[in-house]
This record gives C-alpha cells, sequence and structure tokens, in this order.
C-alpha cells in the first residue's frame, strides 16, 4: 500500500514536471515569437526613418548646389562686367594713342618739310655771308694796313703789346683768384686742422724732462769728496777713465757734479759712484768693477725702457733690439727735450689725429714711436737721423710705410702718404710745445738772420722784421713795385723757400704789409 503511494507520487511528479516543461516552452516560443515581431517593427520603422533622412540631406545638398551655383554665376556675370569695362577703356585709350600718334606723324612731316625749305634757304645765305666774308677780310686787311701806317708799328709789335697787357691783366685777376681760394681754403682748413691738432693735444698731457749736460750726485757729508779723491788723486783718475766723464769735486756742500756730453756714460757714472758711496769700499779696483756691473744693469735698464714704452702705447710685435734702441733714447736729448718723451708724444698724437681722419690708429702710433730711433745711434753713425732711423726700422723688418714716414719726417724725402705728413705735423706740434726745447742763443740768433736774409732776397721787399722769438716774420714791400694783389703771391713764395733752405720747430707766420700814403699840403 506504501509502495504504490510512492509509485503515485512519482507518476504526478513526473506528469506535473512534463506538464511544467511544456508550459515552459510554449511561453518561450509566444515571448520569442513576440521580440522577433518588436525586433521586426523597429527595424522597418528604422529603415523609414532613414529613407526619411536620406531625403531630407539629399534635398538640402540639391538646395546647396543651387545656391553656389547661383553664386559662381553672379560672380562669373559680375567678373565679365568688370572685364569688359576694363578692355573697353584700353580700346578706348588704344584708339586716342593711334590719334594722337597720326597727329604726331601729320605735325613731324611738316616740320621735315620746313626744315628742308630752311636748309635751302641757309644754304643761300651761306653764299652771300662767304661773298660777304670776302669784302669784310679786304676791309679788314685795308684797314690793318692803314692802322700800322698811321701808328707805325708792325702787326707783331701790336700783337705783343696787347699780349703783354693781357697778361698783366691775368696775373692781377690770378693774384686775385688765388688770394680768395687761397683765404677760403686756409679758412676751412684751419678750422678743422684746429679741431684735430687741439683734440689731440688735449689727450696728450705728457710731461716734458729737460736735461743737461751735467749731473748731480748728493753726498753723506763732505769728508766723502776725499775718499773720492783718493791717495794723489788715483780714485778720480779711474772713475773718470773707467766711465768716459770729468768728475768735478769743488765747493759746492754735499755733491759732486758729473759732467758729460753722452748721457749714457753720465747715467753710468752716477750710478757707480751711488754705489760706490753706499757700498763705503772706494778703490780703483772696487770702481772698475762697480763700472762694469751698472754697465751691464744700464743694457738691461734700457730694454726694459723700451719694452715699457711699446707696452705703454699698446704697439706688440717689434724686434727686441728695437726696443732696446728705444730704452737708449730715455738718455739722449734734443733741444734739451727728452727724445724717448718726445717718442712717446709723438706717438700719441700722431694716434689721435689718425684716429680723427679714419686713418689706421695703431700704425700711426707705431711710427710715430719709431720716428726719432736714428737717434740713439746718430752720434755713432754718419747720415742724418731721419735717414739712419728709417735703414735701422728696415734692418729689423719694419714695414716699408713704416720706413717711409720715418725717413721723410724731416723732409729728407718727399712724403708720399698721409701717415708720413701726418709724422712730420706730429713731430712739429711736440717740439714746438712751450717749454718743450731750449736752443742756444748764438743758434736762435743765426735763425733770426737767416729768415730776414730769405724775406729781404726777394725783389720789391724794403725791409723784413723777425718778431715773435721767430715765429713770425713782417715783412714791407714797395707800394709802387707790389700791388696788393702780387702782396699775396709774395707771401706765398716767401713761405716756400722758408719751407726749403730754413730748419725750425713749428710753424712761421708770414705777414706782407703793403702802405700806400696820400700826401697833401694846406697852404
Amino acid at each position: 500500500m506504501q509502495q504504490e503511494s510512492v509509485l503515485t507520487y512519482i507518476g504526478m511528479a513526473g506528469l506535473g514536471a512534463v506538464v511544467f516543461f511544456m508550459l515552459g516552452y510554449f511561453i518561450r516560443k509566444r515571448y520569442a515569437t513576440k521580440k522577433l515581431r518588436n525586433a521586426e517593427e523597429r527595424a522597418k520603422k528604422t529603415m523609414e526613418n532613414a529613407v526619411i533622412e536620406a531625403d531630407k540631406i539629399k534635398h538640402g545638398a540639391e538646395l546647396q548646389a543651387k545656391d553656389l551655383l547661383l553664386k559662381m554665376r553672379t560672380e562669373f556675370e559680375h567678373e565679365s562686367k568688370v572685364r569688359r569695362q576694363e578692355l573697353n577703356v584700353l580700346e578706348k585709350r588704344l584708339i586716342q594713342k593711334e590719334e594722337n600718334l597720326d597727329r604726331k606723324v601729320d605735325i613731324i612731316d611738316r616740320k621735315e618739310k620746313e626744315f628742308e625749305r630752311r636748309d635751302l634757304s641757309l644754304i643761300e645765305k651761306e653764299k652771300q655771308m662767304h661773298l660777304k666774308d670776302k669784302a669784310l677780310d679786304a676791309l679788314v686787311q685795308e684797314e690793318k694796313e692803314k692802322l700800322q701806317r698811321v701808328s707805325g708799328m708792325t702787326k707783331d709789335e701790336a700783337r705783343n703789346i696787347l699780349l703783354k697787357r693781357l697778361e698783366d691783366d691775368v696775373k692781377q685777376e690770378a693774384a686775385i683768384m688765388v688770394q680768395r681760394v687761397e683765404a677760403e681754403a686756409r679758412e676751412k682748413a684751419d678750422k678743422e686742422a684746429r679741431k684735430i691738432v687741439g683734440l689731440a693735444i688735449q689727450k696728450c698731457a705728457v710731461e716734458h724732462t729737460v736735461e743737461t749736460t751735467v749731473s748731480v750726485v748728493h753726498l753723506p757729508s763732505d769728508e766723502m769728496k776725499g775718499r773720492i779723491i783718493g791717495r794723489e788723486g788715483r780714485n778720480i783718475r779711474a772713475l773718470e777713465i773707467a766711465t768716459g766723464v770729468d768728475v768735478i769735486i769743488d765747493d759746492t756742500p754735499e755733491a759732486v757734479i758729473l759732467s758729460g756730453f753722452d748721457p749714457v756714460k753720465r747715467e753710468i757714472a752716477k750710478r757707480s759712484l751711488e754705489k760706490l758711496l753706499e757700498d763705503g769700499r772706494i778703490h780703483p779696483g772696487r770702481i772698475e768693477e762697480v763700472v762694469e756691473k751698472t754697465k751691464k744693469e744700464m743694457e738691461t735698464s734700457m730694454k726694459e725702457e723700451g719694452e715699457k714704452a711699446l707696452f705703454d702705447a699698446g704697439l706688440h710685435g717689434i724686434h727686441p733690439e728695437v726696443a732696446k734702441l728705444l730704452g737708449r733714447l730715455k738718455y739722449r736729448t734734443s733741444y734739451g727735450q727728452n727724445v724717448l718723451q718726445h717718442s712717446k708724444e709723438v706717438a700719441y698724437l700722431m694716434g689721435t689725429m689718425a684716429n680723427e681722419l679714419k686713418l689706421d690708429f695703431t700704425l700711426a702710433k707705431r711710427i710715430g714711436l719709431l720716428h726719432d730711433l736714428g737717434k740713439a745711434v746718430s752720434h755713432e753713425v754718419e747720415g742724418t737721423h731721419a735717414k739712419i732711423g728709417a735703414d735701422l726700422a728696415r734692418k729689423y723688418n719694419e714695414p716699408e710705410n713704416i720706413c717711409h714716414a720715418i725717413e721723410a719726417h724731416h723732409q729728407d724725402i718727399e712724403p708720399k702718404t698721409l701717415l708720413a705728413v701726418l709724422a712730420q705735423a706730429a713731430d712739429a706740434i711736440s717740439a714746438a710745445r712751450p717749454g718743450a726745447r731750449r736752443e742756444t742763443l748764438e743758434t736762435y740768433v743765426k735763425r733770426l738772420e737767416k729768415l730776414e736774409s730769405i724775406a729781404d732776397s726777394f725783389k720789391g721787399v724794403e725791409k723784413a722784421y723777425a718778431i715773435q722769438a721767430g715765429r713770425e716774420i713782417r715783412v714791407m714791400v714797395q707800394p709802387d713795385k707790389i700791388s696788393d694783389a702780387q702782396a699775396a703771391v709774395l707771401a706765398r713764395d716767401i713761405t716756400k723757400k722758408i719751407e726749403e733752405g730754413l730748419e725750425y720747430p713749428g710753424q712761421i707766420k708770414v705777414t706782407v704789409i703793403r702802405e700806400t700814403r696820400a700826401i697833401e699840403y694846406a697852404k
């Protein structure tokens, strides 16, 4: 019974399962059919919407294409209209030019015909003029013969008189013109030169060392004079023989004077004596030893002075021997002016003036520093210091333009470059500065006499006076022999002769004075 109940339950469960399975199948099938139907409806609706949207896009594209086509057509019509207008304008211009050309051709034709008529007329007139010229020549010849008979002069004599008068008139006009041109050029050149030279001198504030032919050595006491003289004067003789200078011991308190024309030897003697006084051992053997040592020190010192001068001027690449020669210039003087100091100043002056004239600044300073190089050995070699300096520069491979400027700075040769002229100017400026140089009274008087004699040598000069310490000469002329215009020419001629025949520092002003007096007596 119990077993049957179990089987019954199992059968009912199986039946229920089958029922549920079938029911689930039909439900799923129905759901799937409904879902498929919905999907088909959505797809159909999407297709319809796509077709509608495509129609809209197509319609919009058609409208845009029509608008673009209309716009392009409008632009083309406008551009065509503008082109037609331009072509019309060009066509009118061409028509107008053709008309103008036609008128010009007509005018040219008429002028050609007129010229042909004038040519014929001119030919006829030339024939008539030729006949008249022959008649005039005959009349002129007849008049010349009459004039010769009346004046008593031949044709050549009359021509010479006329040419003489013309020559005098031309000279007068030329002198006036020269005077005017020189005045204008001098005014302009003086203004510019004064500016450049003033700037150069303003930038160059170099002191001048004025030296003499003696040097003074100060002694700690007058007792040292006896030791310097030595027994029977052997110490002082040994010092004079070793140094080549005179040792003067007089009543001057606590001082010994060294006299000699060679500044280098005088400096060696001074240094040697100072060392002997400091050391205290003074005898002939010691004197010779100290002098020899001092000479070697002087060589080194001079080389250092030359190198210092090159360094101060900013110059490089110069031969060591040239530096040593420059150092020797420290112990040379010219009219009391230290030559090395003068060379430095000329270098600064040339550099400043070259800079103002847009020339090579470094090259100008190099020329200025080396221009008196020959004075270092001029007492040992024959020739002028300018020529010696140029030869030394060539020996130590200096450029030819530098050698030329050195040789030409005292006009031993004609200057060929502007830098050579600047070297002359800078040298003269440095030498002519107040207090820069001294010269003996005898030399000074001879220079003034020579200056006056040069002026007196010209025809028509009544008297010449050198004034302003020889920096100006005033020339009085005879008014009946020298005219105002000729006075300007005379001043220039005197200037040229002074430049050729006289050596002088700086410049000399030539003033020609022509005095005219009108005298009457009241009775």
